[in-house]
């Protein structure tokens, strides 16, 4: 695939060069939950993370509030909103502008596609433009397949949503971890990134990385299992070890364990 430098320059930061791997962090659930578990103050529990993620996840407000500009990470901006849980959240729109994408220096921008839903045709129609923006200046798009309510997460519908994200143009997909993953790989084009999704014991969340990037995955963007568990630092260590350093589920739970070990004991009173 033949890409200006800007493109591929940003790409290479998302997408570590060296194994073809990548750890994201996802800490932009405000937009549509608002001050979601473990997130309440998000300069908290950005901070200790940071340093262990590969690039991470956001909106411009959380950026501009509680991320250290000085920081060396490059941000995936959640360019997509609009909706909130009170109402149907496929009526999504793009609500950043590539002027602002470009002042925040982003590496790339993310957008949710929300395929047999309500507003799936507006959702594709904002990816398309998306990307004709993203071109223009040298910025990839990241396409979320998100999941309707009424859709099960099988290879079938899961495997349509990151066909046509890529038939789009998007230059990375995130969806989730499926049966008969290897075929949803297959027949994706561009890089797929898995969605950690809702917070699962740390056993499960590790297996999840394992599974997904043993089976074709580039790596996981996970936010809930990494800032809702009882060791946030543990765990971002411990799927990192799996994503880049292919060590098994028990290795990395050892990591997780060990760090977890660790916390200074909060004084008796």
């Amino acid at each position: 695939m033949s890409m200006n430098w800007g493109m591929a320059n940003r790409l290479a930061r998302i997408i570590k060069p060296e194994d073809g791997r990548a750890v994201m962090l996802a800490v932009d659930h405000g937009y549509f939950l608002g001050p979601t578990s473990g997130l309440e103050e998000p300069r908290k529990t950005i901070e200790p993370l940071i340093p262990y993620a590969d690039s991470i996840m956001l909106t411009r407000g959380v950026l501009r509030t509680s991320v250290d500009a000085r920081a060396d990470k490059p941000v995936v901006l959640r360019v997509s909103g609009g909706t909130s849980i009170l109402k149907e959240l496929s009526n999504e729109d793009i609500t950043v502008s590539i002027d602002d994408c470009i002042r925040l220096n982003v590496s790339a921008m993310a957008l949710s596609i929300f395929v047999g839903s309500e507003f799936e045709k507006e959702t594709l129609v904002s990816l398309a433009k998306l990307v004709d923006e993203g071109e223009k200046y040298g910025i990839p798009v990241l396409a979320v397949t998100a999941v309707g309510k009424d859709m099960a997460r099988d290879v079938r519908y899961l495997g349509l949503s990151c066909r046509i994200a890529a038939e789009l143009g998007a230059h990375i997909v995130k969806t989730y971890y499926c049966d008969d993953f290897e075929q949803l790989i297959e027949s994706c084009p561009i890089p797929v990134i898995i969605a950690g999704g809702k917070k699962t014991p740390e056993m499960e969340a590790l297996e999840l990385a394992h599974n997904a990037v043993t089976h074709g995955a580039v790596g996981v963007d996970m936010g809930r299992n990494i800032f809702q568990s009882d060791s946030p630092v543990g765990m971002i260590k411990a799927v990192r070890a799996i994503v880049h350093e292919n060590v098994s589920v028990k290795e990395a739970y050892k990591i997780y364990e060990s760090a977890k070990g660790a916390k200074p004991k909060r004084a008796a009173g």
